[in-house]
């Protein structure tokens, strides 16, 4: 089974890349671009046929790994 993992900063956590990304957009003449938040994408394989079984192994490897639970969201999603 595949899966995507959409890790993104907790709203209201400052996000010093993608305000760099965002000035460095403005340079770039893309004035009309008002905000840029970086997140991650991770994607993920499992040997495991159970979906439930998989999300439930896939939301413990992201609570303890892939993701920052005190500043970070994540959000697991089936690949289609």
């Amino acid at each position: 089974m595949k899966f995507v993992i959409k890790v993104r900063l907790k709203k209201g956590i400052l996000d010093p890349q993608g305000k760099t990304v965002n000035q460095a957009l403005h340079h770039l003449g893309y004035e009309q671009i008002r905000d840029v938040r970086i997140g991650k994408l991770i994607e993920v394989e499992i040997d495991e046929s159970d979906p439930r079984k998989a999300r439930q192994i896939l939301e413990e490897a992201s609570q303890k790994l892939l993701a920052n639970p005190v500043i970070e969201d994540f959000e697991i999603q089936p690949e289609e």
